[in-house]
């Protein structure tokens, strides 16, 4: 009896651990984007006791970097344990050395890899292929899968030949395309591949382990006169990969029933035109090549599978001898060279061929840019001219150096039984989850092929998400983003006016809309454009106000499963009681850890998702005209750069717009995300002028510079009509008018602002009424307009006074300064973005940004929106991200720069006072900066003093002050802020962080801890708790939190601080003032809540302020500051700010948050035993400190 098929959905991360689970005993793994989740899943199934081929649990262990993630791996190896580990981009890069190692002692392992871009003018984490081919020349094998059935099916045959051969595997498939798709698909079972491992394999890799039984030498060092023969020793291994691949290719194919190959042929027998490519591209290629092949056209295509070592004879016989010519597509970019890699292999592989087709090359699909059957056919079109294009482009327009092939429309090629729905979204409104869910569920419940698809911009939660939903009763080979949909879900009503949301609409189809209007404002309120879609289109329309619903559910801003509900009863895909059965199953196993209220919250979303109701779309609409442009005086950078990026039509723009702009570099003008306006929150501040104390701790709290205080002169209050206090304090600034403005439509809604506000008690009530109330947003509401109206007045002519006052006196006084970072992608109620914000109000008009890779860089430079900006005077933050690795070597090198250009400019101005040039006062000026060039209140005087006349006398032709005149912005002093989380900081940077801290340079690091790796998902550093769950620690972290404050403190002349802003926001401000001004190094590490970490608090990530003081209170984090100028007055540096905790506090601490309540619903037994060492644990950091700070240093 035929053995019954079994099937899941999954993504191509999920099957290609699921199938490197079997084959693996250790995993050593590191977590980095795309590729993270594949070892997470490898973590999570050893946590539950899933065994491997061998009747074991894999073990997992997690290291600093993925440098040293391959050592471990190397050594593991040598130790005899089959091992593997998973990673992409920068970080596969940094296993390189030992990749070298590990091919040249023949060691069989597998590196499982999501390809990812590589850094270069800027970041960019999605996929194409620079990273694996980078790793050609390692002496790894190479082997790639194009689809998520390929990865399941094709996983095992890097595992097995590698057993055969003894030469190690890279075996990749593209990141996000592949990696994060979501595809029902045939699954490989454990007993399937059990009969292809040879355990004479598994035998011979034994007995190679080192063990002193048996000992040998491995790892020696060699001379020339040996090395270069001993090296040609490997090849025969090479030369055996091809047939031993291709012989497990085979024994999968019997399995599956779907033919495999070194290179797979697909289309016509007779082709004349082909195409050869590897990855997820295959699969919309086959498409295009199914269409024109019904149009008559000798077309077909060759998908690489095995690409190292490449076999010319496999090739061959892929390739019908009936082509003439051939277009070889790489996802890569090799600048400077005669061709891209695997071009120049097909080019080699016919040299000597007898009647050598034609053979060009061309480049697509760079940072996960879109590869759609249109452009396939486009890539044809090219090789149907009589000489074609070479070294062409694929679905850009190459304005420039006109390198780009001519586009084709875009066409709907999926199959006529494929339905589409797009679903736009906002990160953390739970869009994207749902949409995983019922893809899931009807896959699992129907007979029907599925897919799911989710992009997203850069921005964090409250960023932009697009979910692209497929299913059908066919095979779906639809490797791109949906462009024809059926059905179009907008959860964000602001999205009508920001994105292109009914853009490829089909005839008939439907669209659901949530929004908080009704009848004739709802009407109203949608654009002309969208209105004449809707009717042109002959579109049914729904609509709900889920944001309602929520609210009176309890689920705050979480519309995700009333918006699934509703799909899933007005598409009726499913039968809707199957439906609402399965949603409220997959509501369980998404949510139960976080308690059986969530449950039930969500419960009530399914019931109420079919209180939608239809809109009649008036025919009349066909034929309206766009709403009127409203015209704003945005630079030209902005309208022709920024917008175009933000409205989600970048792939519009040409080459030359970014050459027009001089930002072929990488180079963003600061301040473009003022421009966005996004109105994407569904609460925004009010504020009440009688409640006010004037303390300014909302904007001081405030995470994206949304809610700020501005002081008026008479004449400045006289262009606006809004209610305002008198200036009480401080002294300079009295008499002055006094307002709290929100920025409505750069709020996000987080409420962190209203919680903290203490507002005034009422005499006859004695009740605390605060000043500030969270209220409905509604952008057409007349008193939000002129909120908005008010903001833009404030900002465009209200003068900053914080010239006027200290400053860095106090926490209300440095909110009187102009933020020069705000509106960034940070989520809403972000814990890290407050502190950036002070530092950016302190210093920012002379700081400078080495950056790491992360959380920080994501938010802070993330193309289109800069949200560092300028001052009045043009003065702002410089920014710039490295790696995530070398943020603080990186650093150092700006402050060894920018001190080797302060000794030029001291030699030129000593040249100035010594030879007399200029004025007397510019002499005097230049002779005051050299003694003070350290000061920088007195670099800031001196600089206004220097520049016009350095100006002046550079004009009369003096070559000195032309030199000064390039120098001149080395003037005023520097403020060197070296940021990072606590996985650049703790784990992967630490070296880094370690010597720059013992340089002495003067210089500031500012470590972010949120305790988890932020940016990739909420994984495991050194700096997690004992206790915590977290990625790769799926039963709760079994070692103490390392104090990398301390260890600092143990140099003696670093400046070192621990703050919390939320539990006191006037040492936190005093930390900052220390350690910019201490002529040395600094660190300060502040506690920052994360959406990872799951807040039970009522109110979520909107009381992460209150979970900062919260964490103090119990003794979970403590305030300290070690200041090394105290000891040389013969005081105790060190001084332990915070309050003796309260210990009895700590549980409920720690019951407040999902990653620790998740371990006591997952592992009770254990749970309280972990808990009661956390507090342990940080019982005794107290003591320490305290011990610390009862030092007598007298003597």
């Amino acid at each position: 009896m035929a053995k019954e098929k079994k099937f899941i959905t999954c993504d191509g991360n999920e099957a290609a651990a699921h199938v490197s689970y079997m084959f693996s005993e250790v995993a050593a793994i590191y977590p980095i984007t795309p590729s993270s989740p594949m070892a997470e899943h490898t973590d999570d199934w050893a946590a539950r006791g899933r065994k491997n081929l061998w009747g074991q649990t894999v073990s997992v262990q997690e290291m600093q970097s993925e440098g040293g993630a391959a050592g471990a791996v190397h050594g593991s190896l040598q130790a005899g344990a089959l091992t593997t580990t998973f990673t992409a981009s920068q970080g596969l890069l940094l296993m390189i050395p030992n990749m070298y190692k590990i091919a040249g002692e023949l060691l069989p392992c597998v590196f499982d890899v999501s390809a990812r871009t590589l850094a270069s003018h800027s970041l960019c984490i999605f996929g194409d292929h620079q990273d694996v081919y980078a790793c050609r020349q390692t002496g790894f094998a190479m082997f790639c899968s194009g689809s998520v059935q390929e990865v399941m099916d094709l996983t095992a045959v890097p595992h097995l030949a590698t057993l055969k051969t003894h030469v190690p595997f890279l075996n990749f498939f593209d990141g996000f395309r592949t990696s994060h798709e979501y595809h029902k698909i045939e699954v490989m079972d454990m007993e399937d591949l059990r009969p292809l491992v040879d355990e004479a394999d598994i035998k011979n890799f034994r007995d190679r382990a080192l063990t002193p039984e048996r000992p040998v030498t491995r790892g020696t060092a060699e001379n020339p006169e040996t090395f270069f023969t001993h090296r040609e020793a490997c090849n025969k291994y090479y030369d055996a990969i091809p047939d031993v691949v291709e012989h497990y290719l085979g024994e999968i194919s019997k399995i599956t029933g779907r033919e495999y190959h070194n290179f797979n042929y697909y289309g016509a027998a007779d082709a004349e035109n082909i195409i050869i490519l590897m990855g997820s591209a295959t699969e919309a290629a086959r498409e295009a090549i199914d269409h024109l092949v019904s149009e008559g056209k000798k077309v077909g295509m060759v998908a690489v599978h095995l690409y190292r070592p490449f076999s010319v004879e496999y090739l061959m016989k892929a390739v019908p001898k009936t082509v003439k010519k051939i277009a070889v597509l790489d996802r890569t970019k090799e600048p400077g060279a005669e061709g891209e890699p695997l071009y120049l292999d097909v080019k080699s592989a016919f040299y000597d061929a007898e009647n050598r087709p034609v053979i060009v090359g061309g480049r697509y699909g760079l940072g996960s840019s879109d590869i759609t059957p249109a452009k396939i056919i486009s890539v044809f079109n090219n090789l149907e001219l009589p000489e074609p294009k070479n070294h062409f482009t694929v679905g850009i327009v190459d304005d420039v150096t006109f390198a780009s092939l001519p586009l084709v429309e875009e066409m709907a090629l999926g199959g006529k039984s494929i339905y589409e729905a797009k679903f736009f979204g906002l990160g953390a409104d739970g869009t994207v989850g749902a949409n995983k869910n019922s893809v899931k569920i009807i896959g699992d419940n129907t007979d029907k092929h599925c897919q799911a698809y989710f992009s997203y911009d850069s921005k964090k939660s409250g960023g932009f998400t697009c979910s692209h939903l497929r299913f059908g009763d066919e095979p779906i080979r639809s490797t791109y983003q949906i462009t024809t949909p059926n059905f179009v879900a907008c959860h964000v009503q602001a999205y009508l006016n920001m994105y292109d949301v009914t853009r490829g609409i089909r005839e008939n189809g439907s669209f659901l809309l949530n929004t908080i209007f009704e009848g004739e404002e709802l009407v109203n309120f949608i654009p002309n454009k969208v209105k004449r879609v809707f009717a042109q289109k002959n579109i049914t329309v729904y609509y709900i106000n889920a944001t309602k619903i929520a609210q009176e559910i309890g689920l705050g801003n979480r519309t995700n499963t009333i918006l699934q509900s509703a799909f899933f009863r007005i598409t009726e895909v499913i039968p809707v009681d199957l439906a609402v059965e399965q949603m409220k199953k997959f509501i369980v196993k998404s949510y139960g850890k976080k308690g059986e209220d969530i449950v039930k919250k969500n419960y009530a979303a399914v019931d109420r998702g079919g209180e939608y109701k239809k809109l009649d779309v008036d025919p009349a609409w066909a034929n309206l005209a766009d709403d009127a442009v409203v015209e704003d005086n945005a630079p030209a950078f902005v309208k022709e750069l920024v917008r175009p990026i933000n409205a989600q039509m970048g792939e519009d723009l040409k080459v030359s717009d970014f050459v027009k702009f001089d930002t072929v570099d990488g180079t963003w003008y600061n301040g473009a995300a003022r421009w966005e306006k996004r109105g994407v929150s569904a609460f925004v501040p009010v504020w009440n002028v009688d409640n006010c104390i004037q303390c300014n701790k909302c904007s001081f709290v405030c995470p994206h510079a949304a809610i700020r205080p501005f002081a008026l002169t008479d004449e400045e209050k006289k262009g606006i009509d809004a209610p305002m206090q008198e200036i009480k304090a401080p002294a300079a600034l009295k008499g002055m008018h006094f307002i709290i403005e929100p920025s409505v439509l750069d709020c996000l809604g987080c409420g962190n602002c209203a919680d903290v506000c203490p507002g005034k008690k009422n005499k006859e009530t004695g009740e605390v009424e605060k000043a500030l109330k969270m209220v409905p947003f509604n952008p057409d509401a007349e008193d939000m307009k002129k909120l908005a109206n008010d903001w833009n007045y404030l900002v465009d002519n209200v003068v900053s006074k914080q010239n006027l006052i200290d400053i860095k006196a106090n926490p209300k006084n440095s909110q009187f300064a102009t933020p020069l970072f705000e509106f960034s992608g940070a989520c809403s109620g972000c814990g890290e973005t407050p502190y950036v914000k002070l530092i950016s109000q302190l210093f920012g008009d002379r700081e400078i940004i080495a950056n790491a890779t992360g959380c920080s860089s994501i938010y802070s430079a993330s193309i289109p929106s800069t949200p560092y900006t300028t001052n009045e005077k043009g003065q702002g933050p410089a920014f710039d991200n490295s790696l995530f690795e070398d943020f603080c070597e990186f650093g150092l090198g700006m402050v060894i720069g920018n001190k080797k250009m302060k000794e030029r400019v001291t030699i030129l101005l000593k040249k100035v006072v010594d030879e007399k040039m200029g004025s007397a006062e510019y002499q005097a000026a230049a002779a005051e900066w050299i003694e003070k060039q350290n000061d920088a209140d007195e670099t800031k005087r001196l600089a206004e003093i220097l520049k016009p006349e350095i100006a002046k006398c550079a004009e009369s032709g003096c070559p000195v002050c032309k030199e000064l005149q390039t120098l001149d912005h080395y003037l005023v002093k520097r403020s060197q802020w070296i940021i990072g989380g606590d996985g650049a900081s703790y784990d992967i940077g630490y070296g880094g962080l370690d010597h720059v801290l013992a340089s002495g340079e003067d210089l500031n690091i500012f470590v972010i801890d949120t305790e988890v790796y932020s940016n990739t998902g909420g994984q495991a550093s050194k700096a997690t708790p004992l206790g915590a769950i977290a990625q790769f620690a799926a039963q709760g972290k079994r070692i103490r939190k390392k104090d990398l404050g301390m260890i600092a403190t143990t140099y003696g002349y670093i400046y070192a601080a621990q703050v919390a802003m939320g539990a006191d926001n006037a040492q936190c401000l005093k930390a900052f003032r220390e350690a910019e001004a201490y002529n040395g190094p600094s660190i300060v590490i502040a506690y920052a809540p994360c959406i990872n970490h799951g807040l039970k608090i009522k109110g979520g990530m909107g009381r992460s302020q209150a979970e900062e003081a919260r964490a103090v209170a119990c003794g979970y984090w403590h305030l300290w500051r070690y200041n090394p100028e105290l000891a040389e007055q013969g005081k105790n540096p060190f001084t332990l700010d915070s309050k003796e905790p309260n210990w009895d506090l700590f549980q409920d601490f720690l019951d407040g948050e999902v990653r620790y309540l998740s371990v006591k619903k997952a592992y009770p037994q254990e749970a309280d035993e972990l808990f009661a060492e956390a507090k342990r644990m940080a019982q005794l950091r107290y003591k320490t400190y305290v011990r610390k700070a009862a030092e007598n240093w007298e003597d």
